[in-house]
């Protein structure tokens, strides 16, 4: 608990520091206070600033029902004879004004390029100037 101690000790220290500093040094005069007449807590600031007009939801109008979707009794019953037709009918239409895809050319392959090892350039040995003064000789 040394340091607990060394804590109590010092912070003691420093608030006598501080009761005594407080007593010696002389304190700051008073500045009266003057009064405007104005209660401030009642002050209001008028902005010209007009700000948009305020949104109301209705919330009292019903949502939007959702969309009724087919059910599996409207799946199980086959769909007329003449509607087959229809279908097929149209789906000849629909490929018969397709065009015929147009072949590609392939692409001819490039030749895969052997990357060539980069020398660095040649370390250049300098040497080093001695050093002056008492804190950075190697003599001793």
């Amino acid at each position: 608990m040394p340091l607990a101690r060394y804590f109590f000790f010092v912070g003691g220290v420093l608030l006598a520091l501080l009761f005594i500093s407080d007593w010696v040094l002389p304190s700051l005069p008073v500045t009266e206070r003057v009064d405007t007449g104005i209660h401030k807590s009642s002050l209001r600031i008028d902005s010209d600033r007009k700000w948009p007009e305020r949104v109301v939801f209705d919330t009292s109008i019903p949502s939007i029902a959702p969309v009724q979707t087919a059910t599996t009794e409207d799946a199980a019953t086959p769909p007329a004879a003449g509607a087959a037709a229809d279908i097929s009918a149209k789906a000849r239409d629909a490929f018969a004004q397709l065009e015929p895809p147009v072949p590609k050319k392939p692409e001819p392959h490039r030749k895969r390029k052997i990357a060539k090892k980069h020398l660095a350039p040649p370390r250049v040995l300098v040497a080093q100037q001695p050093r002056f003064g008492f804190f950075f000789s190697n003599i001793w």
